[in-house]
Order: structure tokens, then sequence, then C-alpha cells
């Protein structure tokens, strides 16, 4: 237990370093629209132990967003997408549970659930995140085609990195 504990706090230390001095600065844009945004940091929601209380989802889910906020100057957008992606977790992973369970509290990884598995998990939460996160930072629906057309970007890049992330390190805890 106390593994998993320091895996996942040296997963968030090092998810909100990477997405606030680095990926904060590795931005596309074209004609002052921003077409693509790294978003990675949601990946800690995504890899925390299915066992975990839905509570410190949630709380987890603040402190990591508010910390991305805080360098992003962004008050409370990142925040409130990634307690909503926290809160929707569950219902996701329900909804994608394997024939044979998920085990003993594992971590929703590609190494133990599968590739088809993690691809269709990840697209799905990183969706409904890139496009909850873009509607608040609108805060309108009136310009429903810039949300749609940032969702659809920042998700392209976004998952691949993540694949690509999964990829090279292949998580296990």
């Amino acid at each position: 237990m106390n593994r998993i504990v320091v895996v996942n706090a040296l997963r968030f230390i090092f998810l909100l370093l990477a997405q606030t001095l680095v990926l904060k600065r590795m931005t596309l844009w074209s004609d002052g629209f921003q077409y693509f945004q790294i978003l990675l940091y949601p990946l800690f929601i995504l890899l925390l132990p299915i066992g975990t209380p839905r509570a410190l989802v949630l709380v987890l889910a603040m402190a990591m967003g508010l910390g991305v906020d805080v360098f992003y100057d962004s008050p409370g957008v990142h925040a409130s997408a990634l307690v909503f992606t926290g809160f929707i977790r569950y219902r996701v992973l329900r909804w994608l549970t394997p024939a044979n369970g998920y085990g003993t509290n594992p971590s929703p990884t590609k190494a133990r659930l599968g590739p088809a598995w993690f691809l269709r998990y990840t697209a799905i939460m990183f969706g409904v995140h890139l496009f909850f996160y873009f509607s608040v930072e609108y805060f309108t629906f009136v310009y429903l085609g810039d949300i749609l057309l940032k969702t659809v970007g920042s998700f392209s890049i976004s998952v691949f990195f993540v694949l690509m992330i999964m990829q090279i390190f292949n998580p296990k805890d």
C-alpha cells in the first residue's frame, strides 16, 4: 500500500511540474487562435487505483487543478474541469468494466487492462475533460464551434502524448 502512495505522489509532482513548467510553453498558435494545448495533468486522475475513495479522488483533483491554475493564472478553470473529470471517473470505469472485473484495486493502466481498453478509457476521459475545460473557459455556448475545434485539436495532441508516455514508462501501478 505504501508503494502505491509513493508512486502516486511522485506522479502528482511530475505531472504538475511537467504541465506547468514545460507544457505551458508548448502551445501551437495560428493567427492568435490557440488550436492545440497539450494537457497531461488529467492523467494523474486517470491512473489512480480503481478502489480510491471518491472523496479522495475529488480532493486530489482539486489540488492538482488548483496547482495548474496557479501557474496558468486561470482562476479555477483547470480545477473545475479536473474535479468534473474525477467525478465522472467512476461512471466511466463502471461502464468499461471488463468481463472478468478489475481484480484487486489495480491502477487502470495499459499494462494491466490492455491497450484497447486503455485507449477507450483515455479517449472518453480526455474528451469529457477537454470539452468541459474549454466550455468553462469560454463560459458560454455562443462559441460552440471554437469550443469543439479546441477540444478536437487539444484532444488529438494530448491523447497522442499520453499514449507516448504510457508506451515509454509503461507503469504497472
